[in-house]
């Protein structure tokens, strides 16, 4: 089963992943998102000092003005074209 990294204040999505049968983790710090298929972030954050590192090879998926359904549509169609 995929591993989901969400940011701990989309707990909404966390849930809604978890009963469509992901492996939610929550992302409280860079290291959380090691060994995740794909990230959903806020965006409240994204990239404040410009720094292009990134922590997973996965998609990251930007939470932004969506709700918690089009997220988890985003997270099949990204998992989906990973495997």
């Amino acid at each position: 089963m995929p591993k989901i990294g969400v940011e701990q204040s989309l707990l909404d999505v966390q849930q809604q992943l978890q009963s469509m049968g992901y492996d939610v983790v929550q992302l409280k710090q860079e290291q959380d998102a090691q060994g995740c298929d794909c990230c959903v972030i806020t965006g409240q954050d994204q990239n404040v000092m410009g720094v292009q590192d990134a922590a997973i090879k996965g998609s990251v998926i930007n939470a932004h003005g969506m709700t918690a359904q089009e997220i988890c549509q985003q997270v099949e169609q990204s998992i989906g074209h990973q495997q």
